[in-house]
């Protein structure tokens, strides 16, 4: 429930704080006065789009603050359709425990045209603000005339009475998965030659990498090999000298065994005459051993040495084949495997393709029927709603001086190749379902109900509006409802009947009421009189509750004149007013 709303630079308001009541308050004076400039400033609060313009002229910014009582039971009563209050204010870290109410803010800049939101002082972003009015108030603007005019808003306002806003989400979020299976086919569709061909490279670059066959470490051991090969004579004639200074052969120079076989010789005549000279003996002869093995080991590297420029030319090819495939995939053997690797696993997922479409179309075929059948049921909770929607409208309407007008829910549907299956029929569909609904109306008896805006007059069209209006904000879960000048185009002889169903509602919703009916304003539990006065040059808004007295002034205001004679009239309405309250608070408490 709104508790309080504080105003400063909106529009032509200066400053202006109000404490609403519970119960209907009503907002009357003169046009022009700023009434609905009120509701705009709630409808600020509630994240609607604003900008500079709404500055007042020479502030720097405007500001709007809210002070909301929080229901006992924070939970949505919309059946599951959206999160509850406290589970969005606690995503949110907005309401600390204990707290009992809300306050949400709006500040506007002249000079940026932004505005600045917070809750409980907290910054949001004004989608946030948008998110948490919808739980707090719900606006019946002028505009909403239109509204009945505009066939496709007649479902929501079926299943907002129906109740069946939960079973449309069911069908919303399965529709969902079935547009997405959809999409994922038409794109495959799409795709299928582009995927050919992705396919056919990959193919050849898999068929690339493998018939040349890259093993880790390839290429260093190819360039050692290349090496050898290309010096190959000197490699050979190098160990060839090697051998020789070690075995002998060049009369001009010793062999180095020959050298260490004295050595060798010496030693052992030295160790027989001091045991000491043993470790020398063991030494030379492991020495001896060893050049002897590596003699051997050098002729035989001699021999194997060979000058082939036909084993040389294969190594550089090779080296050549495996530098463009680096060059190509990846600047390394490691990377050209790595590619080959990823490009097998691509391709294997390419390749498996018509297995995934058939997945899909598998998908596709379980989900028809399921929306079908869920789309069904809507549909006939939606036609028993109907029904009882019709009926209750056209009571209202009795009321409203309407008894032989005829209400209708027309549904429709259409059969589509690539619809859902109900009935035998494939129907065509959307995340609302399968129905195409429409108000239709008989203003008069024995005429055949026709589409609103054919048949309905602007006076009929506000009665018809305030009608749906009554009986779906009786199921409305918002605490707080707004009707701004709702009673355009209804009559004075109306207004009574009007202001007694108000007051019936304000008794499970708190009511903000912006009315030019005398009849209706009667009805305030709190009436608020919106003036406008000229302070130091400039025009501005004023806002007063009014006391019991001058509520009889306004009301004689009201009514056309200051006379002694609509003085009693303007009595005379707050005395029926408080009769049919009283009648209204005996009768039993709407459910």
């Amino acid at each position: 429930m709104l508790l309080e709303l504080s105003i400063r630079n909106f529009a032509i308001v200066d400053q202006v704080t109000l404490r609403w009541a519970p119960g209907l308050n009503v907002l009357t004076g003169e046009t022009g006065a700023g009434k609905s400039i009120l509701v705009d400033a709630v409808s600020a609060l509630m994240g609607s789009r604003m900008g500079a313009d709404w500055v007042r002229g020479g502030a720097d910014r405007a500001l709007v603050e809210g002070v909301f009582a929080l229901p006992s039971e924070l939970d949505d009563a919309a059946g599951g359709e959206r999160p509850s209050l406290a589970a969005l204010l606690a995503e949110y870290d907005l309401l600390a425990e204990g707290e009992d109410t809300l306050i949400l803010s709006r500040e506007i800049a002249r000079a940026s045209g932004r505005t600045l939101c917070r809750v409980n002082g907290r910054p949001v972003l004004v989608s946030v603000l948008q998110e948490i009015g919808r739980y707090l108030i719900d606006i019946h603007g002028q505009s909403e005339h239109l509204s009945l005019l505009r066939v496709r808003e007649h479902l929501d306002l079926l299943d907002r009475f129906g109740g069946t806003s939960a079973q449309r989400a069911e069908v919303a979020a399965l529709v969902g998965e079935l547009e997405a299976v959809r999409e994922a086919l038409r794109r495959s569709d799409e795709d299928e030659r582009r995927l050919a061909r992705e396919a056919a490279l990959l193919r050849h670059e898999v068929a690339e990498i493998e018939s040349v066959a890259p093993v880790l470490g390839e290429e260093e051991e190819l360039g050692q090999q290349r090496t050898r090969l290309r010096n190959a004579e000197r490699l050979q004639a190098l160990a060839q000298a090697a051998y020789v200074a070690l075995e002998g052969g060049d009369p001009d120079t010793p062999a180095a065994l020959d050298a260490v076989g004295s050595a060798v010789s010496a030693v052992a005549e030295l160790a027989a005459l001091d045991p000491a000279g043993a470790a020398f003996r063991a030494a030379l002869d492991e020495a001896a051993g060893a050049l002897e093995e590596c003699a051997r080991g050098l002729r035989r590297y001699a021999e194997t040495v060979e000058n082939d420029p036909e084993q040389l030319q294969a190594v550089e090819e090779r080296l050549h084949t495996l530098r463009e495939l680096c060059r190509k995939y990846g600047g390394s053997l490691d990377a050209v495997l790595a590619y080959a690797a990823e490009a097998r696993d691509k391709l294997n997922r390419l390749e498996h393709h018509e297995e995934r479409i058939a997945e899909l179309q598998a998908r596709e075929a379980a989900l028809l029927p399921r929306v079908g059948a869920l789309a069904a049921e809507l549909s006939a909770r939606r036609r028993a709603a109907a029904r009882d929607l019709a009926a209750a409208v056209e009571r209202e309407l009795a009321d409203l001086r309407m008894a032989g007008a005829r209400f209708e829910v027309a549904f429709g549907v259409a059969e589509s190749p690539s619809g859902v299956p109900v009935d035998g029929r494939l129907l065509a569909f959307d995340r609302t379902g399968v129905d195409r609904v429409e108000f239709l109306l008989a203003a008069n008896a024995g005429e055949e109900p026709r589409p609103l805006a054919r048949v309905a007059s602007g006076g009929e069209m506000a009665r018809i509006l305030l009608a749906l209006k009554t009986i779906l904000a009786g199921v409305d879960s918002r605490p707080t409802l707004i009707f701004d000048e709702v009673d355009v185009g209804v009559g004075g002889r109306l207004g009574q009947v009007l202001g007694e169903k108000l007051w019936r509602l304000s008794r499970r919703h708190q009511i903000l009421c912006v009315t030019h009916l005398p009849q209706l304003a009667a009805f305030g539990d709190e009436h608020f009189l919106v003036s406008k006065r000229e302070t130091a040059g400039r025009t501005e808004t004023a806002v007063r509750a009014l006391a019991a007295a001058d509520r009889q002034s306004e009301l004689a205001a009201m009514l056309g004149d200051a006379g002694e004679a609509t003085h009693l009239s303007a009595r005379e309405l707050l005395e029926r007013a408080s009769a049919a309250k009283e009648r209204v608070a005996a009768a039993p408490r709407p459910g």
